[in-house]
């Protein structure tokens, strides 16, 4: 049995919760998912230029698990500009529901 994740620290919320190719009905799109994890990942890497160590501290996750998660959510992003998909970011209530 995997051992259960630690919280992690999160503070960006946004009013957009999709993101998807211009012209395109949404229905037409494939869908991927980006975690608030991977969100905030982004946010403190991308766009605040933090060090890995400092947006590890941050999210209160340590280096190399900041890594993976950093790394899942550029992998998912440059897979929906170049694929034409969709970006939904999870919202509290979709992590709600996964933990049921």
């Amino acid at each position: 049995m995997p051992r259960p994740k630690n919280c992690r620290r999160i503070c960006c919320d946004i009013d957009s919760r999709f993101f998807k190719p211009r012209g395109i009905p949404l229905l037409d799109l494939e869908i991927v998912n980006l975690g608030l994890d991977e969100l905030e990942s982004l946010r403190l890497a991308d766009q605040l230029g933090l060090s890995q160590v400092e947006a590890a501290k941050e999210m209160n996750v340590s280096q190399p698990t900041f890594n993976r998660i950093l790394s899942s959510a550029r992998k998912k992003v440059a897979d929906c500009l170049v694929e034409g998909k969709a970006i939904k970011i999870e919202d509290k209530e979709d992590l709600k529901k996964k933990k049921r």
